[in-house]
């Protein structure tokens, strides 16, 4: 979604290798952060804390590591550990000097001058901003940490709990509710993992330190807006390290577009509110185009010797013509309706299970620009309303490739003329078609699947 989860696909691309995982620059402009990594990959967060009276938390978690001191592996030139300290010095400064921007959106000065006490920088994020790992996931493993049965009983309880929210927003938005407790199961698994930073102290940060200052100078003086509205309290902002919070995970920028007061309070609250945390998440998919009444896609079959050069995000056909080609939903049901129009998605190549991809797909993609994300979603609403595990098995011989087995991989498809882009360790759509070319230029399916068989046929072995 423009402006809400997801600041970097790039970040997700460099987890999950070997899964159509890139957004397009636009998306990774206006997304914002990676928190459900956080959720996978860390430790959940503390309980917020009590409420600080009139000043505002703390800067970050009583448990943040503390900056590396090193340059931003981007290579950005206000990534530098030169540029990050000179940035740093000037903190309180640049803090300041956005107060005409405050006051032009209506912010007070004396809410502002409130929110904005005891600020410092959390250096932290810059390193955070910049990660790079050098080891990835599989879809598959991806794919077993979010949808499992831990996970899936609570999301259950939480339908219950929240029977008549979920009724009176299915009403009123048409957004199925097994989506809405998918979202808030993987976003912060149903609340115990929603981040520990304080939102206006981590935006205040980036706005004034890094390499994407402009962006976040929105989200900052968004997050005082909220505040000074009277939607959250300090100690309800605590988030992701780029300032996603709650349990859904909105960017502040997210929240002033689709968070709504359900229940007639007067308070926008998203936090701890589950009817309008229900309601404002539906709102967002439904002003995203979500199609009341429908799925987001369908597991297939794919037929030996199919032409893997249409498993594209652009290669929409209807389910009828995807069935004329041989494709065919797994466990044999009929499609419901065959006038939809769907791409073919197969992010374990010929290996493994494809899916059609329908509308409501892309609309879970606006949320957060990651396939992967947009599949673990969708599946794991699938289990909660009762559906089975996915039919086919994936390749879990298959190990993904580590990010530098990846830029050697795009090197060599580069020297091969193949591949025309910068190689940077990352698979997006540009890298996968160039592997597609090769594979079909040694007569191996082109399913732009990347395995350490392909690096080795790419290394002449």
């Amino acid at each position: 979604m423009t402006g809400h989860n997801r600041l970097a696909a790039a970040a997700l691309a460099a987890w999950f290798g070997g899964v159509a995982l890139s957004a397009t620059a636009a998306q990774a402009q206006t997304g914002n952060p990676l928190n459900f990594l956080d959720s996978i990959f860390g430790n959940p967060s503390p309980s917020r804390p009590a409420a600080p009276g009139t000043s505002a938390p703390s800067g970050g978690s009583s448990a943040a590591q503390p900056w590396s001191g090193e340059d931003g592996a981007s290579g950005h030139p206000l990534m530098t550990a030169a540029a990050i300290r000179e940035a740093a010095a000037n903190f309180d400064n640049c803090v300041a000097a956005m107060w005409p921007d405050a006051a032009r959106r209506g912010i007070s000065r004396e809410s502002f001058e409130r929110y904005t006490a005891g600020l410092s920088p959390d250096l932290r994020l810059m390193d955070l901003m910049d990660s790079q790992p050098e080891f990835t996931k599989s879809i598959w493993d991806y794919l077993d940490i979010l949808v499992n049965d831990t996970r899936l009983a609570r999301g259950r309880e939480i339908l219950a709990q929240y029977k008549p929210q979920f009724d009176a927003v299915e009403r009123a938005y048409g957004v199925d509710r097994y989506i809405i407790a998918s979202i808030w199961g993987i976003e912060s698994n149903y609340s115990t993992q929603m981040g520990d930073r304080y939102v206006v102290n981590s935006t205040a940060t980036l706005a004034c330190v890094g390499r994407r200052q402009a962006y976040f100078k929105d989200e900052f003086l968004t997050a005082l807006e909220i505040l000074h509205r009277g939607d959250l309290r300090p100690e309800q902002l605590r988030g992701s390290w780029a300032g996603a919070f709650g349990p859904t995970q909105f960017m502040p920028t997210a929240f002033k577009r689709f968070a709504v007061d359900a229940d007639g309070d007067g308070r926008r609250d998203v936090v701890d509110n589950p009817y309008d945390l229900i309601a404002s998440t539906a709102n967002n998919l439904k002003k995203d185009g979500w199609q009341a009444g429908q799925t987001w896609g369908y597991e297939v079959v794919v037929p030996r010797g199919f032409n893997y050069m249409l498993a594209d995000r652009r290669q929409t056909q209807t389910l009828a013509q995807w069935e004329q080609m041989g494709l065919r939903r797994a466990g044999g049901q009929p499609f419901p309706r065959s006038s939809e129009k769907a791409y073919l998605l197969a992010p374990a190549g010929a290996a493994g299970p494809g899916f059609l991809m329908l509308t409501n797909f892309r609309v879970i993609m606006k949320y957060n620009p990651a396939e992967a994300y947009a599949l673990a979603i969708g599946h794991f609403a699938d289990r909660l309303r009762g559906g089975a595990p996915f039919v086919q098995d994936w390749p879990r011989q298959e190990r993904a490739l580590s990010r530098t087995e990846k830029l050697e991989l795009q090197q060599l498809l580069a020297q091969r003329g193949f591949y025309r882009g910068t190689p940077d360790g990352q698979f997006g759509s540009e890298t996968r078609s160039a592997l597609r070319n090769f594979q079909a230029s040694i007569g191996a399916p082109a399913d732009g699947f990347a395995t350490g068989e392909m690096l080795e046929r790419l290394r002449g072995r």
